[in-house]
């Protein structure tokens, strides 16, 4: 990891996208209820209010905000990859392991994105919200239940027809909920 650069600001908000190192995996979606208590685990450690995400078969993406004066995320995900290794590796066949025997369940490096300002911050919910259609997972935003979006519309925030011509069918992904 020499000259990687890590932007620390405390209170930050911050655009993720995690990968798995299998990009043939669906691992995310067939355990999402471990990424939820991982995630819900990581938060009553160090909380942070999750602003967006979306969960797809083999990454997913999501905004944090974290708390004032606190520039810990590098932690919060730690424990959350940490966590959700653990499970899957317990309820799965066996998980790859790395040449130090470690699992090798997620890509090395994860993206960030230290958003700028609401401009900056309103496109990258876009993305994350268009993204399982992006993807080809479904043809309509609505469609994906793994998603904050229905969090937006529920509050009035986007229409349940966004970036669709049908209306919303979808499902709360309320574990998820800031």
């Amino acid at each position: 990891m020499a000259g990687h650069r890590r932007k620390f600001n405390p209170s930050g908000t911050f655009y993720y996208t995690l990968s798995l190192a299998d990009r043939q995996s669906s691992a995310l979606v067939d355990h999402i209820a471990a990424l939820q208590a991982a995630m819900r685990d990581a938060r009553a450690k160090a909380p942070f209010k999750i602003e967006a995400i979306v969960i797809l078969p083999n990454h997913f993406h999501a905004i944090l905000t974290l708390p004032q004066r606190d520039d810990g995320f590098t932690e919060r995900w730690r424990h959350i990859n940490n966590s959700f290794t653990i499970a899957v590796a317990a309820a799965s066949p066996p998980t790859p392991r790395e040449a130090r025997g470690e699992y090798a369940l997620w890509q090395e490096r994860y993206w960030e994105h230290a958003i700028r300002d609401e401009t900056d911050l309103a496109r990258h919910i876009e993305y994350i919200h268009f993204n399982p259609v992006k993807h080809r997972l479904v043809e309509r935003v609505a469609d994906w239940p793994h998603s904050s979006f229905h969090r937006y519309v529920r509050r009035g925030l986007l229409p349940g027809d966004w970036a669709s011509t049908a209306p919303c069918a979808g499902e709360d992904f309320g574990e998820f909920e800031a």
